[in-house]
């Protein structure tokens, strides 16, 4: 595995349906555009041939990430799913508008950003812990996950004593966007 540390990378999903204008973690399993998950599993298809890396992927259990795997599957990867790659869990507030989300707790995240609790959900600094823990399984270069948790690798792999609050919390990748698994700032 160590021969393929440069080209492991992590994608995020394709655009799920239904998620504009909601708070969307790991409790909304939102479906995706067939031809856009197709798209993705090409994409990392192409990047395995092209850089000799093991037909292997893991991915969240949200079909979002998990459909990406499925086509994969069919063509001859072998498929994992691992749910330490999952979305932040935003407990009650998952699946809501967000403008149904009362401004005093929305205030009260902002102001304890890392340590807030989603009402039944976990905090961020649990996303940062889960994400920054994953060690991809032997014999696998290639992930698919969420926005969240691409964020929370690359905080704990750039800033790992750092607790982040809201103001320097970037923005998520692009929907498909790929990252390195292990960034490493310039």
């Amino acid at each position: 595995m160590a021969g393929h540390r440069a080209v492991n990378r992590v994608w995020r999903h394709p655009r799920p349906k239904g998620a504009a204008g909601r708070c969307v973690g790991a409790r909304s399993d939102l479906p995706v555009d067939p031809r856009k998950t197709k798209r993705l599993a090409h994409r990392l298809r192409a990047h395995a041939r092209r850089h000799g890396l093991p037909r292997a992927v893991v991915t969240s259990p949200l079909r979002r990430a998990a459909d990406v795997g499925r086509w994969l599957r069919r063509w001859g990867f072998a498929w994992t799913v691992d749910p330490t790659l999952a979305e932040i869990d935003f407990g009650a507030w998952d699946g809501l508008p967000w403008a149904a989300i009362p401004p005093a707790r929305f205030d009260a995240w902002v102001q304890d950003f890392a340590g807030f609790d989603f009402e039944g959900g976990e905090s961020l600094h649990r996303l940062l812990e889960r994400a920054g823990a994953w060690v991809p399984p032997p014999g696998c270069a290639l992930a698919v996950s969420h926005g969240g948790w691409m964020l929370a690798r690359r905080w704990r792999q750039t800033q790992p004593e750092r607790p982040p609050q809201a103001a320097d919390w970037p923005a998520a990748p692009g929907y498909g966007e790929a990252w390195p698994l292990d960034y490493r700032k310039p």
